[in-house]
């Protein structure tokens, strides 16, 4: 089986091009490595490569900075070069792609500072609702 799961940030804006009915859209990503040693790499860098309705989404929606998820397949791309040496390197064909976070949050917002929640929905982002004093005897699972 061949199946890679990325989330990073897009280290340049998509290049698209057509080659004949087909649209192909590169780009690289860089995904900041878990653990750090010091004096290696913070991230790895993949190049990857969307066909078709995937390549028009990129170059539509993707922007340098972007963080996305994608998944994929590894391809090797090894040839030799013109003075004769084998050149290996690798690619990621990108099957699915997708925003890893909100607009806002990557900074794009047009506000001098990032929204600050509401006082009322404090606890909007984590997925519960405040529940307000009296209500449990109108739940009936409580």
């Amino acid at each position: 089986m061949n199946k890679i799961i990325l989330m990073g940030r897009l280290t340049r804006d998509p290049e698209m091009r057509n080659s004949g009915s087909t649209s192909i859209c590169r780009y690289s990503l860089a995904v900041d490595r878990r653990f750090r040693r010091e004096g290696e790499p913070e991230a790895d860098f993949f190049n990857c490569t969307a066909f078709g309705k995937s390549a028009e989404f990129a170059d539509k929606y993707f922007r340098q900075g972007t963080k996305i998820l994608i998944t994929g397949r590894i391809q090797s791309d090894n040839y030799t070069n013109k003075e004769g040496q084998k050149v290996y390197s690798w690619q990621v064909i990108v099957d699915e792609q997708e925003f890893a976070e909100s607009k806002n949050a990557s900074g794009a917002s047009t506000g001098s500072s990032a929204a600050q929640p509401r006082p009322d929905a404090a606890n909007a982002g984590n997925g519960f609702v405040e529940i307000n004093d009296g209500i449990e005897e109108d739940l009936p699972f409580i």
